[in-house]
């Protein structure tokens, strides 16, 4: 497992919101060193877990070229949502799992990752503001699991952060799905809220 300054603070400040172990986890988790009984339970739950380490799931599988005959090839396509680190790193243990020089691994393309955007007080202190005066709840950095066009800005050196400023139905989240939607009100409520955070952030 391994922090970085964004699931760090993910993990201080989700701690001060829930109650029992969970909280007592997701504090310890953010010692230094963590607590490694709180680290294997956290990891039972997969969204904790795919914010502590690196995740891979083999997502496609084909072999054979007929229904009567032994496969003589076959391929297995693993997705890995990496943490900020080196690809080689990933493909190496990925081998050793395997143990088994028969098997080939290779990337289907080239990873570019890139290293978080540091959590600043010029940006942080009138986002929570905001919040804080538009609904009264707290801001909790996140580690998106899934990919984004961010790394390209960070790796030019252009901190990059995604803040939308829309609640979304905590039963009916269709993101990337069928009938993908937001209500209304939450649109609305979106669209003044980056209008002041941006107003905040550029002075005026």
């Amino acid at each position: 497992m391994r922090l970085n300054p964004v699931t760090r603070a993910f993990f201080e400040r989700s701690a001060k919101l829930q109650t029992g172990q969970l909280a007592g986890d997701m504090a310890a988790v953010a010692h230094t060193p963590p607590d490694p009984a709180a680290v294997k339970r956290l990891s039972l739950t997969p969204y904790f877990n795919a914010q502590l380490r690196t995740t891979c799931t083999p997502t496609m599988l084909q072999g054979g070229h007929a229904e009567n005959a032994l496969p003589q090839l076959a391929r297995a396509t693993v997705n890995c949502r990496m943490l900020p680190s080196d690809p080689k790193e990933v493909q190496e243990r990925l081998e050793e799992a395997l143990a088994d020089p028969k098997i080939k691994v290779s990337p289907i393309g080239q990873a570019c990752p890139s290293n978080p955007s540091p959590l600043r007080p010029d940006l942080m202190e009138p986002l929570e503001r905001i919040t804080k005066e538009m609904w009264n709840v707290p801001v909790v950095p996140v580690m998106l699991t899934g990919a984004t066009d961010g790394l390209y800005l960070r790796n030019a050196g252009i901190p990059t952060y995604g803040v939308s400023g829309i609640f979304e139905d905590i039963d009916d989240v269709r993101a990337h799905g069928r009938d993908e939607r937001i209500g209304m009100k939450q649109f609305h409520e979106a669209r003044e809220f980056l209008y002041c955070l941006v107003k905040a952030i550029g002075g005026k």
